[in-house]
C-alpha cells in the first residue's frame, strides 16, 4: 500500500471498474429491494442536499446488495419545465438575440433537446463522483418516450373518471413567465411596506352608529380595489351589525357592492372592515365563494390594468356584470396603478391614513417578480377522492414515516387537500392531450387519431391541441411505477414494485410524496386487486444549513458544492464560482469578502469517503443540520487512520504465517477481546442501519475503528508480535487480518472507495475470494464469538493504563519514563487480572515495577488514579521538579484567568449581548465554559503537586 491515502488516485478508476463490470445491476437472485432516486432537475448540479440524500440511499443499497438482496437503485432526472425553458431561453437571447417566439414551438423544443444532450448530464457525472451505485443502464428521464406514454395514459384515464377537469380558478400567476406556478415555486419574502386606509362611502344615505357616512377599509394592495365586489365585517362586531346587507359606493369606479358578515373579518384588527376582491386574493376568494359575490378580474397576463373588468361566477361562467375601468388606468402596470389610485383617493378626500406595515410578499423563485393571484382557465385534478386511500395507507401502517412526527405534517395537508392545478403555460413539458374544435368543445385522448375515432370527428374538421403542458410534478408523481415500464405489465414492475424506502426532504412531503402515494394507489393494484403503495417507508431528511444555521443560498454566498469538498478548490476559483455571474455588484462584493474570510486558503481535498462519512454522521432526526468543516476534516483524518492501521496490519501479516495453512493457534486476551467487540459492533451497526439512524451507525463505526481497533488493539498486539510464541503470533496475525477484513465489509456501505482499495490487499490474506467487496456478504452477528470475560478483563487493563497515562499528562511526566507503581485495595478479580496480564501492563504503560501495598499502608506522597475500588499510586519523589512544575502551572493559571476575564467582560457588556448574532453569543459562552474548566483543572493539579 502507498504510505499515504490519496483518494484522487483511486476513486475514478474504482468507480469506472464497478460500472463497467455491472456490479450495480440487480442480481436477479434473492428478495427484491428497490429505491427510486428522487429525480434531480436536469438543469441542476449536485448540492449538499443531494449529496446527503444520495449518501443515505447508497448506504442502504450497498448494505442490502451485500445481504444478497436483488437490489435496484433506479436513477433518472426530471425535465424541470420552467427551469429548463429559462436556461435555453437565456442561452438563445445571449447567443442569437432571439426569443422562443422567433423560433416557434417545435424548433424551440428541438433546441431544448439539443441542450439536454450537450449539458444536461452534469448531475449524473457528479453522482458518479459521489460513488452512487445506481443502475445506469436503466436511467430514465421524465420526458423520455416511455414516461411520456405513462403520463398520457394517466391523464386520459383520470379524465374519463371525472377526476381531471378544466375550470377557471385563482392561481399563483407569474407575470414575467406568463404561467401558473405551484406553491413550492413561490418564495415568500418579508418586506417593509404600507397599509392604506380608504374611506368607502355608504350608499342610500346610510350612516354608521357614530354618524359617519363611510366605513374605513385597510389594504396593502390599493390597485386591487378596482376589482372589489364586497366588504366583510365580523357578524359579532356590534359597530357594524346594522350595516350587514347594506351597500357602499366603490370609489373611482362608482360600483355598488354589498357589506357581508364573515368571520374572516377580525374585529381586533384595524377598523374591522375588510375589502373583498375574490379575483385577486386567495382569502378573499374563499369569502366571495361563501357569499356568492361576483369575481372581477382587472389584470391581463402582464399584471397590467384591463380596459374592462372580466366578471365571472364561482363556476367560472361569464357574468353579465358591467365592470368598466376608467380610461386613465388602462394598461398601467399594477404598481404604477397603485400610485395613481392612492393619489386619486387623496384627491377625493377618501385617503384616511397611511401606516408603515411589515408584510410577506410572494415572489416567483425563477423569475424574481411578485406573484399575482389571477383568474385563469387551467386543468385540475380532483384530489379528494384520491386522498382518502392515501391517508388510510399511512394510518394503517402500510407506509411509515421516519421520523414519525412527519406523519402529522402529511395528515394536516391531506385532510385539507385542494384540487391540484396541473397545467402550465410553457412549451417544454408534456403537452396536455386535449384537442379543441372551432366551437371550443374539448376532447381528451392519447393522440388526435384516438380523439377523432372515439368522437366520430371527420378528418376535415379542424382540431387544435391544447397549448399548455403539464406541471412537472404530474410526471414525477408517477415515478415509482412509470420508471419500471408501466402501463406495460413488465417483469421489473412485478419484481421491484412497491419500492422499499423513499429518501426525501420535508419540504416536498405534499408536493411529491403525497401525490406519488395518491397516483400509485389509484393505478397500481396487486394480484388481488388491492391498491399498492409506492414505497413502504418515507425517510425524511433534515435541511443542511451553513455553520451558522443559515439556509444555504446563492444570494448569501454560503452554498457549498460537495464536489469541492471532495476534490478541493483554491480560494480564487471559489470566489469566481460564487461571485462571477452575480448581477448585483454590491452583493457580489459582500459575498467575496465573506468567502475570503471564511476560506482563507480555499478548500482542501477531502475525498468522497470523508464527505460521505460526515454526511452519515450528521443524519440525525432533527429538522435542521448545521454543516461543520471541522467534522469533515476530522473524518478525513479518520480515513487516514484506517489507512495507516491497514498498513500496520499488512506489514505484520504479508508473507507471514497467518494460520491459514494449519499449525497451532493461540489467541491472546486482546485477540479474544477485539473479536467480541467486533461482534458487538456488527450487531449495533445492523440495528442502526435497519432503523435509519445513520448518525449512530457512523458513531458506532468510528468508535470501534479508531478507539478499539486502531488505538487499543493494534497497541496490544505489539508485545505478542515481538515476544510471543509462534502459536500466539499466528493467532494474533490471523485475528488482525480477520478483524480488518470484516471491518472493511462493515464500513463499505458508507465508505465505498477506501474499503474496496484496502480489501483488495487484505482479502487474499484472509482467504476470501471474489472480485469486489461490493458483492461480499455484510457481516452477521455471531453471539458465540463474544467472550464476555475477555471483554471485561481488557476493559480493566484499559482503565489501568489510562489511569497511568492521565497521571503522566497531569504531572508532565515523559511517556518514556519508566514508573514504579503501588496498588492498594485489590479484590479477587483485580488480583487475577494483574497476575495474568502483568507483562502487558508493564509493556504498554511503561512500568518498571508493580507492588501491592497492605490495606493500612498509605504509601509515600503520590499521584493516584482508580480502577473501580483499586487505587493506583505513583510516588512522585524524584519524578518531577516540584518548584519548576508549580511555576509552570502558575503561569498557565494566570494565562487562563486573563482569557476568562476577557470573555466575562464581553458577556457582561449589555451592548454586545443585545446586538451580537446568536451564533456569536453561543461561541463566547462556549469559550467561557472552556476557560472555566481549564482553570479548575490547573488549580487541582497545582494543589496536588503542592501537597507532595
Amino acid at each position: 500500500m502507498e504510505t499515504k491515502f490519496n483518494p484522487s488516485n483511486i476513486e475514478k478508476a474504482l468507480y469506472q471498474a464497478w460500472e463497467e463490470k455491472g456490479y450495480f445491476k440487480p442480481s436477479g437472485e434473492g428478495q427484491a429491494y428497490s429505491i427510486m432516486i428522487p429525480p434531480p432537475n436536469v438543469t441542476g448540479s449536485l448540492h449538499m442536499g443531494h449529496a446527503f440524500q444520495d449518501t443515505i440511499m447508497d448506504t442502504l443499497i450497498r448494505y442490502k446488495r451485500m445481504d444478497k438482496f436483488n437490489t435496484l437503485w433506479q436513477v433518472g432526472t426530471d425535465h424541470a419545465g420552467i427551469a429548463t425553458q429559462m436556461v435555453v431561453e437565456r442561452k438563445l437571447a445571449a447567443e442569437e438575440d432571439k426569443t422562443r417566439h422567433d423560433l416557434g414551438r417545435e424548433a424551440f423544443i428541438d433546441r431544448i433537446w439539443d441542450w439536454k444532450k450537450e449539458s444536461g448530464g452534469t448531475i449524473t457525472q457528479q453522482l458518479r463522483r459521489l460513488g452512487a451505485s445506481v443502475d445506469w443502464d436503466r436511467e430514465r428521464f421524465t420526458m423520455d418516450d416511455g414516461l411520456s406514454e405513462a403520463v398520457k395514459e394517466v391523464f386520459v384515464r383520470l379524465h374519463k373518471e371525472d377526476l381531471i377537469y378544466r375550470g377557471k380558478r385563482l392561481v399563483n400567476w407569474d407575470p414575467k413567465l406568463h404561467t401558473a406556478i405551484s406553491d413550492l415555486e413561490v418564495e415568500n419574502k418579508d418586506k417593509k411596506g404600507h397599509m392604506w386606509n380608504f374611506r368607502y362611502p355608504l350608499a342610500d344615505g346610510v350612516t354608521t352608529k357614530d354618524g359617519k357616512n363611510y366605513i374605513v377599509v385597510a389594504t396593502t394592495r390599493p390597485e386591487t380595489m378596482l376589482g372589489d365586489t364586497g366588504v366583510a365585517v365580523n357578524p359579532e362586531d356590534e359597530r357594524y351589525q346594522d350595516l350587514i346587507g347594506k351597500e357602499i359606493i366603490l370609489p373611482i369606479v362608482e360600483r355598488r357592492i354589498k357589506i357581508v358578515a364573515d368571520e374572516h373579518a377580525d374585529m381586533e384588527k384595524g377598523t374591522g372592515c375588510v375589502k373583498i376582491t375574490p379575483a385577486h386574493d386567495f382569502n378573499d376568494n374563499e369569502v366571495g365563494k361563501r357569499h356568492q359575490l361576483p369575481m372581477i378580474n382587472i389584470f391581463d397576463k402582464d399584471a397590467a390594468i384591463l380596459a374592462q373588468g372580466e366578471s365571472f361566477t364561482f363556476d367560472g361562467k361569464p357574468l353579465e356584470l358591467d365592470a368598466p375601468i376608467p380610461e386613465r388606468f388602462h394598461g398601467l402596470d399594477r404598481f404604477a396603478a397603485r400610485k395613481a389610485i392612492v393619489a386619486e383617493f387623496e384627491q377625493l378626500g377618501l385617503l384616511d391614513v397611511i401606516e408603515d406595515h411589515s408584510l410577506t410578499v410572494p415572489y416567483g423563485d425563477r423569475s424574481g417578480v411578485v406573484i399575482e393571484p389571477l383568474l385563469t382557465d387551467q386543468w385540475y385534478v380532483r384530489v379528494a377522492p384520491l386522498a382518502e386511500p392515501a391517508i388510510d395507507a399511512v394510518k394503517n401502517g402500510e407506509i411509515k414515516f421516519v421520523p414519525q412526527q412527519y406523519e402529522n405534517m402529511y395528515f394536516s395537508w391531506m385532510n385539507d387537500v385542494q384540487d391540484w392545478c396541473i397545467s402550465r403555460q410553457l412549451w417544454w413539458g408534456h403537452r396536455i392531450p386535449a384537442w379543441y374544435d372551432a366551437d371550443g368543445n374539448v376532447y381528451v385522448g392519447r393522440d388526435e387519431a384516438e380523439v377523432r375515432s372515439e368522437n366520430n370527428i371527420a378528418a376535415d374538421v379542424a382540431l387544435t391541441q391544447d397549448e399548455d403542458v403539464l406541471d412537472t410534478w404530474f410526471s414525477s408523481a408517477l415515478w415509482t411505477f412509470s420508471t419500471l415500464g408501466w402501463p406495460e405489465q413488465t417483469p421489473e414492475l412485478k419484481t421491484f414494485h412497491p419500492s422499499e424506502v423513499l429518501v426525501t426532504g420535508f419540504d416536498i412531503i405534499f408536493f411529491w410524496v403525497a401525490r406519488m402515494i395518491m397516483m400509485t394507489m389509484h393505478f397500481i393494484k396487486d394480484e388481488d386487486g388491492k391498491a399498492q403503495v409506492p414505497f413502504k417507508t418515507v425517510y425524511v431528511t433534515g435541511l443542511i444549513r451553513d455553520e451558522n444555521g443559515d439556509k444555504m443560498s446563492k444570494s448569501k454566498g454560503n452554498v457549498l458544492d460537495p464536489i469541492d469538498m471532495i476534490d478541493g478548490i483554491d480560494l480564487e476559483s471559489l470566489v469566481t464560482k460564487r461571485c462571477g455571474n452575480m448581477m448585483q455588484p454590491q452583493l457580489a462584493k459582500k459575498i467575496e469578502k465573506n468567502t475570503r474570510k471564511t476560506f482563507e486558503n480555499g478548500i482542501e481535498a477531502h475525498g468522497t469517503d470523508a464527505l460521505r462519512f460526515t454526511l452519515a454522521a450528521m443524519a440525525s432526526t432533527g429538522r435542521d443540520i448545521n454543516w461543520d468543516m471541522k467534522r469533515l476534516e476530522g473524518y478525513r483524518n479518520f480515513c487516514n487512520k484506517l489507512w495507516n492501521a491497514s498498513r500496520y496490519v499488512l506489514m505484520n501479516t504479508e508473507e507471514q504465517d497467518c494460520g491459514s495453512n494449519g499449525g497451532d493457534i493461540e489467541l491472546s486476551l486482546a485477540d479474544k477481546w477485539i473479536l467480541g467487540r467486533l461482534q458487538q459492533t456488527i450487531e449495533t451497526s445492523r440495528k442502526y442501519i435497519d432503523s435509519y439512524r445513520f448518525d449512530l451507525l457512523a458513531q458506532t463505526l468510528y468508535e470501534f475503528t479508531w478507539n478499539q481497533f486502531c488505538d487499543w488493539y493494534l497497541e496490544l498486539t505489539k508485545p505478542v508480535l515481538t515476544n510471543g510464541t509462534e502459536a500466539q503470533q499466528r493467532g494474533t496475525r490471523k485475528t488482525l487480518i480477520q478483524v480488518l477484513e470484516t471491518l472493511l465489509r462493515l464500513m463499505h456501505p458508507v465508505m465505498p472507495y477506501i474499503t474496496e482499495e484496502i480489501w483488495q490487499k487484505v482479502a487474499p490474506l484472509a482467504g476470501v475470494t471474489g472480485e469486489t467487496i461490493m458483492l461480499q456478504a455484510y457481516p452477521q452477528f455471531a453471539a458465540d464469538k463474544v467472550d464476555e470475560a475477555a471483554i471485561a478483563d481488557v476493559e480493566w487493563l484499559k482503565q489501568f493504563i489510562l489511569g497511568i497515562r492521565n497521571i503522566r499528562g497531569e504531572m508532565n511526566i515523559s511517556p518514556n519514563k519508566p514508573l514504579n507503581v503501588l496498588l492498594r485495595n485489590l479484590n479477587t478479580d483485580d488480583q487475577r487480572c494483574l497476575a495474568e496480564n502483568q507483562t502487558f501492563l508493564q509493556s504498554l504503560a511503561k512500568l518498571e515495577s508493580i507492588e501491592i501495598l497492605a490495606a493500612d499502608d498509605k504509601g509515600p506522597a503520590s499521584a493516584s488514579a482508580f480502577v473501580g475500588d483499586m487505587q493506583i499510586l505513583i510516588p512522585m519523589a524524584g519524578l518531577i521538579d516540584k518548584d519548576a512544575e508549580l511555576a509552570r502551572l502558575k503561569k498557565a493559571m494566570d494565562k487562563a484567568e486573563n482569557e476568562l476575564g476577557r470573555v466575562q467582560n464581553k458577556l457582561s457588556n449589555e451592548k454586545f449581548v443585545n446586538n451580537a448574532p446568536a451564533h456569536v453569543l453561543d461561541k463566547e459562552k462556549d469559550k467561557l465554559a472552556e476557560f472555566e474548566g481549564a482553570l479548575t483543572k490547573l488549580k487541582q493539579q497545582y494543589d496536588e503537586i503542592s501537597a507532595l
